[in-house]
């Protein structure tokens, strides 16, 4: 008796008629089991809802681990790998050239809390109209796991020692540079990180998301039960810098005002508390209380901290217009030969 196939079921399309795998990338090179990759699956994810087009998408970067991550994600779009810690301005000239585009820019805890720290507060002084996500992990997993501005005070990393200083609280920098959209989220919680980066690309000015991500490699402590040497003693997988051995995502699913603990593959610990609808994301003062007092108690609030849609975007108070400078007619952009003959008349 012959059997009859059913036909293979088309892939799902959003509102202008593409798929999901119109919003992928290139197979990712990270570790596996890397909170980064979680973090571009969700941003596949809200484009893709939201159904922007890709070809309106820029994507920018610094370098770090982070910074590769935009090739993982909107292969249709354009993107830009600038030098460290100068995305911010690499950002601003593009998207002055053409604001009409939808900017995303990834970064990572050490490329803005470190070398572009000063970019960092001057792109929320600019208020550009752009998604910057910082990919956060407390160490430089490029270059073999140095401590980063955001690394906890007494962290203790193998092969870096013992952090003696204080962390650079990155949301607490964007609140007091009048960045208008503050959130804090955790890379294995799609369910809250997909909302938070769907309301950032609506956000009139600067969206900034500090996402933890955990580092699977080098967020260890040596001297306890916490540390890569300790797993080893006690027959738990370890990595080391030659072969980092699969691991599995860390994901978690608690409720609005709960606080979970949650350990890394390390065996390492953080606490995270998510903001439930007692906290008033427009009351600035609320904004910073809420970050100071979690900052003492070693918490990371996850959810939306701060926002403000009120002021104008750079382009905006710029009088950029309708139509891009990048697309205006050189009779537009260019001095006609009368003026300049005026000014340089003007210089005899």
């Amino acid at each position: 008796m012959a059997t009859v196939s059913s036909p293979a079921r088309a892939p799902a399309a959003n509102l202008i008629g593409l798929t999901k795998a119109d919003y992928r990338g290139r197979e990712s090179t990270l570790c596996a089991g890397c909170g980064h990759d979680s973090i571009s699956s969700q941003i596949i994810n809200a484009c893709y809802e939201l159904g922007l087009q890709p070809e309106n998408v820029v994507k920018f970067s610094g370098i770090g681990c982070s910074s590769k991550s935009p090739a993982y994600f909107m292969n249709r779009s354009f993107g830009f790998n600038a030098l460290h810690g100068r995305m911010p301005a690499v950002a601003t000239g593009a998207l002055v050239a053409n604001h009409r585009l939808t900017g995303i820019g990834v970064s990572g805890d050490g490329d803005t809390g470190s070398i572009g720290l000063g970019e960092y507060k001057h792109l929320m002084r600019r208020n550009l109209r752009l998604v910057y996500i910082i990919e956060n992990n407390g160490v430089y997993g490029l270059t073999k796991g140095q401590f980063s501005a955001t690394a906890d005070t007494g962290q203790e990393l193998k092969y870096a020692g013992r952090n003696e200083l204080p962390p650079i609280d990155l949301c607490l920098e964007a609140l007091t540079a009048e960045c208008g959209f503050v959130a804090r989220s955790f890379a294995g919680d799609p369910k809250q990180v997909v909302p938070l980066i769907k309301a950032a690309l609506s956000h009139r000015g600067t969206a900034v998301l500090d996402i933890i991500s955990p580092c699977v490699t080098f967020n260890n402590k040596d001297d306890s039960t916490k540390s890569y040497a300790w797993g080893k003693a006690n027959d738990e997988r370890i990595n080391d810098f030659t072969y980092v051995a699969p691991q599995e995502e860390i994901q978690v699913d608690y409720a609005p005002g709960e606080v979970r603990e949650v350990e890394l593959h390390d065996g390492s610990l953080i606490v995270l508390r998510k903001l439930d609808e007692s906290h008033d994301p427009t009351d600035k003062l609320a904004a910073l209380r809420l970050v100071e007092d979690a900052r003492a108690r070693q918490q990371f609030i996850t959810g939306l901290i701060y926002v403000d849609g009120s002021r104008p975007n750079l382009a905006e108070h710029e009088g950029l217009g309708d139509v891009p400078l990048a697309q205006l007619p050189p009779e537009r952009t260019r001095p006609s030969r009368e003026s300049l003959d005026k000014i340089m008349a003007g210089m005899k």
